[in-house]
């Protein structure tokens, strides 16, 4: 069953052109989702590799790999076979380098940049499709969104809202092979290679942690993992066992749950407190404006607004998470 299993990851597209939290799932708009199977994060998994005494493969006259590996045997007690052995079944994915490089362009803007671009973005994620797969997606969860919401001091519709925006309730987490995407931006990228450098570094000390396969962890083509999409930093510093099973599994809803709610209360969330509401013109660094389809939308932030922007700093991001809270939670109840 494990080869099974291993085969089909293997056959998986590694190409995203995008990340999942920006991609409009396929789905009819009463269509539920399927309740996602945890099935690449299992205790006790192991890699199907040998240990190797040199460094073979992609990054065999790598300094880069080398440093990093003997950072690893020295700083946190790896083994440097064992790394040799991972680092020389490594793959470097074209796909992520593009996707990286496209982020990074610095060219010339458009002298009138199109307007509408808050309303294109909202009709990515304010849809009867994720309005109603974020009712079911509580109900299923009642107790533990609850409880989130209980423990950390959180509004439990924006814990919901977070889930859906990044991975649509855990039916896009992502299907890119977590270690090559790291490796691979670490060492053949050069705007952040130094962020996803510490990246994999946690990477591989999270696997070893949660015990968790490196080779077959997957999630987007820029390392976030499981429901909530964390970095896999964030992931050893904000992550729970909210169902208390002995690990800490982002890819199973109690645990991402209570994660995201303890991420929002690490960074300031104010329980029962406003988000937004509309502003009537732009009167002050409180008030942001939004393009759409007819002008600009003028809306004026409070604290609430800021802590969902530290999730991902973007008032369009911020806002479509804000509304669907809402949305969901007033056919909710």
């Amino acid at each position: 069953m494990k080869n099974a299993l291993r085969k089909q990851i293997t056959s998986v597209v590694l190409v995203l052109l995008t990340s999942s939290c920006a991609e409009e799932p396929l789905v009819k708009p009463n269509e539920p989702v399927t309740p996602y199977s945890d099935t690449l994060a299992k205790p006790g998994s192991t890699d199907s590799y040998q240990g190797q005494r040199s460094l073979t493969g992609i990054y065999a006259q790598s300094f880069q790999v080398k440093n990093f590996i003997q950072h690893m045997v020295h700083t946190h007690g790896f083994s440097e076979a064992y790394l040799n052995g991972l680092f020389s079944n490594a793959t470097r994915l074209e796909s992520v380098i593009r996707l990286e490089n496209a982020q990074g362009y610095q060219g010339p803007k458009p002298l009138h940049p199109r307007p509408g671009s808050w309303s294109r973005y909202r009709k990515q994620f304010i849809t009867d499709a994720h309005i109603n797969n974020g009712v079911q997606f509580w109900s299923s969860n009642a107790d533990a969104v609850q409880k989130a919401s209980q423990t950390y001091g959180v509004d439990p519709e924006y814990i919901i809202a977070i889930i859906g925006v990044e991975t649509f309730f855990g039916r896009n987490v992502g299907k890119t092979r977590t270690f090559d995407a790291l490796a691979t931006l670490a060492f053949d990228t050069q705007r952040r290679s130094k962020f996803f450098t510490t990246e994999l570094e946690n990477f591989l000390l999270m696997s070893r942690e949660e015990h968790l396969p490196v080779r077959e962890t997957v999630g987007s083509w820029a390392g976030a993992l499981g429901l909530g999409q964390f970095m896999p930093s964030s992931f050893r510093t904000l992550a729970v066992d909210f169902d208390h099973d002995g690990q800490r599994n982002l890819w199973q809803p109690h645990d991402a749950i209570g994660s995201v709610a303890h991420y929002f209360s690490r960074n300031g969330w104010q329980l029962n407190q406003p988000v937004t509401e509309p502003a009537y013109g732009n009167s002050g660094a409180s008030t942001i404006a939004l393009s759409t389809d007819n002008g600009n939308e003028h809306w004026r932030v409070h604290p609430n607004f800021k802590v969902i922007k530290k999730y991902n700093n973007s008032d369009k991001y911020a806002m479509a998470v804000h509304q669907l809270a809402q949305a969901i939670k007033q056919r909710y109840y």
